[in-house]
């Protein structure tokens, strides 16, 4: 397994979705991403190489910046597969397995923290009119993103399913918590910087984005604080005509 394969297994794990498909999702496009390896791998045994094609065009769908970390863990366990150390029937379990709870980790810390903290520090940004800070924030996640793909990639190629102990450790669940109530502060800045100049705009913004930031971490009170939300904003508009009319 030389650096060139490795290159072209990781450089391909940014089109895993390119395929998507209803059936087996992300799977066609991990396949390709996994293909070289496994072709360098089995290329000499025609019916090895077809049995480990087969392992990966079954259904496949995680958060997609796993997807290099599981390319590398799965082409280590194929390297030990076709030594002879590790049978091929364990691995469709163990791909399962790890690809469903790193999918879950990933949709929580990613897609529900840390993209929407990128997205609040950036809209807060734009609204300030500061536009060189919100470019230099973009480049900066852009390419943080991009190594610790390099650095999974690699950790799992290195360590196999051994990383996953580092990763577990890493306490992306709670760091996850507390990033959500980050963005209930980014939530609320943004709101102060967008209501019109006024008094009685600025309680009724703020007390919306605290609501909102409640919502996110007491799954319990969703429903309640739901309709006080929608009450608060419905009292908006009649609250400005009220404003007109009254000498307030």
């Amino acid at each position: 397994m030389n650096k060139r394969i490795l290159l072209r297994i990781f450089l391909r794990t940014y089109f895993v979705g390119a395929t998507f498909n209803t059936k087996g999702m992300q799977n066609v496009g991990f396949f390709h991403a996994m293909d070289p390896g496994l072709q360098a791998l089995f290329g000499h045994n025609p019916l090895a190489l077809k049995q480990a094609r087969a392992r990966y065009l079954k259904h496949y769908n995680s958060h997609p910046f796993w997807a290099p970390l599981l390319a590398g863990i799965f082409l280590s366990m194929e390297q030990k597969i076709a030594a002879g150390l590790l049978p091929a029937k364990v691995l469709p379990q163990l791909r399962l397995t790890t690809t469903y709870t790193l999918s879950a980790l990933g949709d929580s810390f990613f897609g529900g923290s840390f993209l929407v903290m990128w997205s609040l520090i950036a809209m807060n940004f734009a609204v300030l009119g500061w536009y060189w800070p919100l470019a230099l924030w973009i480049v900066f996640c852009f390419l943080a993103l991009q190594l610790f793909r390099i650095y999974t990639f690699a950790r799992g190629y290195a360590q196999g399913l051994s990383f996953l102990q580092q990763l577990k450790s890493w306490d992306l669940i709670n760091w996850g918590q507390r990033i959500k109530m980050v963005n209930g502060v980014l939530l609320a800045l943004f709101f102060v910087h967008i209501v019109p100049q006024g008094f009685f705009y600025l309680p009724l913004w703020a007390t919306t984005a605290c609501l909102l930031a409640l919502a996110s971490s007491w799954r319990t009170m969703d429903r309640l604080v739901i309709f006080i939300i929608l009450g608060l904003a419905g009292l908006a508009v009649p609250w400005d005509m009220l404003c007109k009319w009254l000498p307030i």
